[in-house]
C-alpha cells in the first residue's frame, strides 16, 4: 500500500480500463487524489493514439487537479509540467540518459519511455484535471507498444514499479504545486531541461508539416518556431521529429 501525506487520497486498482477515465467520471474526489493500476487495457496517449499494458509491467497513475477558474489560464503548462516530474522521477533512479523532449516526451537515450496525457471535465464552473501516465519499467522488447519505445529493464536500470511509483508520484506533487502557484523556476527548469530548444526540427501539426529551428518554449508552454523561410510560429500541438544539421529532408 502507497501512502504519501501529500495527497488527499491513494487508490489502487489490479485492471482498469483508464485510469484518467476512472478519476474524471468521479465527480466527488478531492484533489490530489492518485488512482494506480497494474494494468489498464483501454487508456490512450496524446491524439488519441491507444495505450496498453501488460500487467506489473508500467507506472500507470492519474492525479485529479482541482484548479481554480482564474487557474486556467495558464492550463497548457500542466503536461510539460508533469513531464519535467517523471523527467525528475527517473533521473534519480537512471541518470543522465534520460532526456525531455518538447512537449512531455521522457526518453532514455533517444527512445521513448513514457506516454502522458491531461485531461479536463467541469469546465468551466466547476475544472477538474485529470494527468495520466505509462511509464515503462520491465517491458520487453516484444511488449513495446512502437519500435522507437524503449523500458528501463531493457537499458540496464534495475528498480521497481512500486518504488518508481512513490517516486513519480512525489515529483508530480512538487512540480505540479509549482504550476498552481505560479511558481517562474518551473518553467526556467523545463527549458534548462528540454532537448528541443535549438534543435532543427520537423513538426507534424494540424495545419500541416513545419521545418525549422526551435528557439525556445513560450511561456504557455507553445513550441516557439522560427521555419526556413525567417517566419515565426509558436505552436500549440504537434508531433516534433529532431533532425540532424545536415539533414536534406527540408
Amino acid at each position: 500500500m502507497i501512502s504519501l501525506p501529500q495527497y488527499a487520497r491513494i487508490d489502487r486498482v489490479a485492471s482498469t480500463g483508464s485510469t484518467n477515465a476512472d478519476l474524471l467520471a468521479d465527480a466527488a474526489a478531492p484533489a490530489w487524489t492518485a488512482l494506480i493500476a497494474a494494468q489498464q487495457t483501454a487508456g490512450r496517449g496524446r491524439l488519441g493514439r491507444p495505450w496498453a499494458s501488460p500487467a506489473g509491467t508500467q507506472v500507470i497513475l492519474s492525479v485529479l487537479l482541482r484548479p481554480t477558474v482564474a487557474d486556467l489560464d495558464h492550463v497548457g503548462t500542466i503536461p510539460l509540467a508533469t513531464g519535467l516530474a517523471v523527467l525528475d522521477a527517473v533521473r534519480s533512479v537512471a541518470g543522465d540518459g534520460t532526456e525531455l523532449k518538447w512537449p512531455n516526451d521522457v526518453l532514455f537515450r533517444g527512445k521513448k519511455l513514457c506516454g502522458i496525457l491531461a485531461e479536463a471535465a467541469g469546465l468551466p464552473e466547476d475544472p477538474r484535471i485529470v494527468v495520466g501516465l505509462g511509464l515503462n519499467v520491465s517491458l520487453t522488447r516484444e511488449q513495446l507498444p512502437v519500435e522507437h519505445a524503449t523500458s528501463l529493464a531493457l537499458e540496464g536500470v534495475d528498480v521497481t514499479v512500486d518504488d518508481l511509483t512513490v517516486r513519480v508520484l512525489e515529483a508530480l506533487h512538487r512540480r505540479l504545486t509549482q504550476w498552481a502557484t505560479g511558481d517562474r523556476s518551473l518553467m526556467a527548469d523545463y527549458r534548462r531541461a528540454c532537448i528541443t530548444i535549438g534543435k532543427s526540427v520537423r513538426v507534424e501539426a494540424a495545419t500541416g508539416d513545419l521545418h525549422g529551428t526551435v528557439e525556445g518554449v513560450a511561456t504557455d508552454g507553445r513550441l516557439d518556431l522560427v521555419d526556413t523561410d525567417g517566419r515565426r510560429h509558436l505552436i500549440a500541438a504537434g508531433d516534433v521529429t529532431h533532425l540532424r544539421r545536415t539533414d536534406t529532408t527540408y
